[in-house]
């Protein structure tokens, strides 16, 4: 289901979860926190089309979106290059 919504954004490459959930620690109620990788076109507006189609999926989780590219904590960075797992990739076209 979360996969479609990216797929329905060519702006998005790329999602990553991190966080608890790529850890495997998390507990009940834990949100899922994925940040999304693509090139210029993958704007605020996109996240926030993205976020409302999330929400309309009413998933039991929260879900934590940000953009890669727009992260500009070098420690949140490095988590999510250390311990991140890609959950969507494009399809080739």
């Amino acid at each position: 289901m979360i996969g479609e919504v990216f797929a329905e954004h060519p702006q998005v490459e790329r999602a990553i979860i991190y966080g608890s959930r790529a850890k495997g620690n998390y507990k009940n109620g834990s949100d899922i926190d994925l940040t999304l990788c693509g090139g210029a076109d993958l704007t605020w507006d996109v996240l926030y089309k993205i976020i409302d189609e999330l929400d309309d999926l009413l998933l039991p989780y929260t879900i934590d979106l940000s953009i890669l590219a727009n992260i500009n904590d070098p420690d949140v960075v490095d988590h999510i290059r250390r311990v991140g797992v890609t959950f969507y990739e494009q399809a080739v076209r």
